[in-house]
């Protein structure tokens, strides 16, 4: 029998990360948890006012979400994280070493379309230059896949489980 990974889906803001986790998470049979309801107010605030978060902000997130992952291992489960940066990346996999990354990769016109379409969302289209700025694309030594973000959402949560399924099983 194959242990469910825990994944963390990642990628810039509008790649997709709330769309593509719950259904990648239906797909596993795994829970699903939203990545910025980790968040402290502290730091939507700041995100809304249109200021980006620096390392600072980010490691009280990124450390609740890796206890989270933590928690979830031999279980499997599904969280959305930018995890933009390697060195955020290692933070995660210090708490829970097992966390593969699915990273939502697209062209950055087609992803500040999709931001200018998106209703309610804290993150404003002003921020998506820092965030390709910040961006280190998942490299050859780290566990986890890039799965274009074209097409369909249930196209592109299909191209990433079979891609997930390619990985080693997890540890026990």
């Amino acid at each position: 029998m194959r242990t469910p990974h825990v994944v963390a889906v990642m990628g810039v803001a509008g790649t997709g990360k709330t769309t593509i986790g719950p259904l990648l998470a239906a797909r596993l049979g795994v829970p699903y948890a939203e990545g910025d309801d980790f968040h402290p107010q502290a730091n939507i605030a700041k995100m809304t006012a249109g200021t980006p978060l620096d390392d600072d902000d980010r490691w009280p997130w990124l450390d609740a979400i890796g206890t989270w992952a933590h928690g979830r291992a031999g279980l499997g489960g599904v969280v959305s994280c930018s995890a933009l940066k390697r060195s955020y990346r290692d933070r995660l996999r210090a708490v829970a070493p097992d966390l593969v990354f699915v990273h939502l990769a697209g062209d950055r016109a087609l992803i500040e379309d999709r931001m200018t379409q998106r209703q309610g969302h804290f993150m404003p289209t002003a921020l998506l230059d820092s965030q390709y700025a910040t961006l280190q694309p998942l490299q050859e030594d780290e566990a986890g896949v890039v799965v274009e973000v074209t097409g369909s959402p249930e196209e592109i949560s299909r191209r990433a489980m079979e891609a997930l399924t390619a990985l080693p099983e997890p540890a026990a």
